[in-house]
């Protein structure tokens, strides 16, 4: 039986507690249009567009070649008018149409319009990071976007709540395509790593971190991530710049491993899928090299159980958050409850991943339920065994969960 005084401490104390969300696709308002925000961007987002086509069925063509607002309605009337917005992305409009003032007895798509803006002014975000209690986030800055890196030089006159990291999926993923680009650049590189190449990449990530300051390094990866890797350039520069790098900078790597790309080109960024992958090869990193530090997220549910044993024998081992495909409230709290008995409260409990700046608050209020029904229930347990649970204790659990773990692990102050 639990109690009820318990249940509502920790109720209060997950919702009061502030959430620092370290893995995002947001941006700092200063670069522009990259900021998604309003109805529209919110309905586009490629969760719906996805779960849209199961209901209207139009060829993906016609889809892609209407407006974005005309898009948007598509995805609406499919979602919201022919059928009931219970899957976990399109119930969280719902959510965040309630929080943000809407009717939700009566919502409509122009109501949703008027409610979200879709410019993202300095009162707007902090309006929308105050519903979702998040201090900071970390956005997602690929060094071979144009349309960003052409901000990066006022990198540091921008909002200080928007923190960046080096996103390096296309050098480690696409290095015969990036080459060129390199070059073009200054950068004295080639295809096939020779001559001063290697340096030369180590320049270039010292020139992106001397300009961003990330706060860690990152790439994706399918199941075709493997360690040693001693065929393609991924294993040389992985071993000789990206791992150097972030060792001698003091940041850590983090994997994204699982995301099976273009499974459905037709569907652009929806049309990636997922696929089990090893995690023999995060194992061996963290033996390998001691000194270098592992965040580690993976789309599987196949995978979770797996790296949270990894994680036990590594200190250097960071799982964190719930990553798309397994973000829904049934695998984000079957995930939690497991990495608690595993690994007490000493991992990244989540980030939002959010692509549109409202989405902080459905993630992260969703984020805030289930973390406060595995917490009362791991809590009531402890009390019946006669250990107390005071309210520091679980301010201080709560905090490490939602942020000072990732702040310690990354040495951000």
């Amino acid at each position: 039986m639990v109690n009820e005084d318990l249940a509502s401490l920790v109720a209060r104390v997950v919702s009061e507690t502030p959430a620092f969300d370290m893995h995002t696709h947001l941006y700092a308002p200063e670069m522009g249009s990259l900021l998604l925000c309003g109805a529209d961007a919110a309905l586009n987002f490629h969760y719906l567009v996805s779960e849209s086509f199961r209901v209207h069925h139009m060829p993906y063509r016609k889809f892609w070649a209407l407006s974005k607002a005309q898009r948007a309605e598509v995805v609406w009337n499919a979602l919201f008018r022919d059928t009931s917005p219970v899957s976990e992305a399109a119930s969280g409009v719902i959510e965040m149409a309630r929080a943000m003032g809407c009717d939700t007895d009566r919502l409509t798509l122009t109501a949703l319009r008027e409610t979200l803006s879709d410019v993202p002014t300095a009162e707007y975000i902090s309006r929308i990071m105050n519903l979702a209690n998040v201090t900071h986030i970390v956005m997602t800055n690929d060094p071979f976007d144009d349309q960003e890196t052409a901000f990066w030089q006022a990198m540091d006159t921008m909002d200080k709540r928007f923190l960046a990291s080096l996103r390096i999926d296309r050098l480690m993923n696409q290095y015969s395509t990036v080459a060129p680009v390199l070059a073009g650049k200054g950068y004295d590189v080639d295809p096939s790593l020779s001559g001063r190449s290697i340096a030369e990449l180590r320049r270039f990530l010292e020139d992106c971190a001397d300009a961003v300051h990330p706060v860690y390094v990152a790439f994706s990866a399918a199941d075709d991530l493997t360690y040693p890797e001693e065929t393609g350039p991924r294993g040389r520069i992985l071993r000789e710049v990206v791992l150097p790098f972030c060792r001698e900078r003091g940041i850590p790597l983090s994997l994204m491993i699982g995301a099976r790309r273009r499974v459905n080109p037709a569907l652009h960024d929806a049309g990636d899928s997922v696929v089990q992958a090893d995690v023999r090869p995060v194992e061996s990193l963290c033996a390998d090299y001691p000194d270098n530090r592992f965040l580690v997220s993976m789309l599987a549910r196949e995978n979770q159980h797996a790296l949270v044993v990894a994680a036990r024998k590594f200190h250097n081992l960071m799982p964190f958050g719930c990553w798309w495909f397994v973000n829904t409230d049934t695998l984000v709290e079957e995930i939690t409850r497991m990495r608690l008995e595993l690994l007490g409260p000493t991992f990244v409990a989540q980030h939002s991943d959010a692509r549109v700046l409202e989405h902080l608050i459905y993630k992260w209020q969703r984020a805030r339920r289930v973390l406060t029904r595995v917490l009362v229930d791991k809590y009531q347990s402890l009390q019946d065994s006669g250990w107390p649970v005071t309210e520091e204790v679980v301010r201080r659990d709560v905090e490490r969960l939602f942020s000072g773990n990732f702040k310690q692990f990354v040495g951000w102050a």
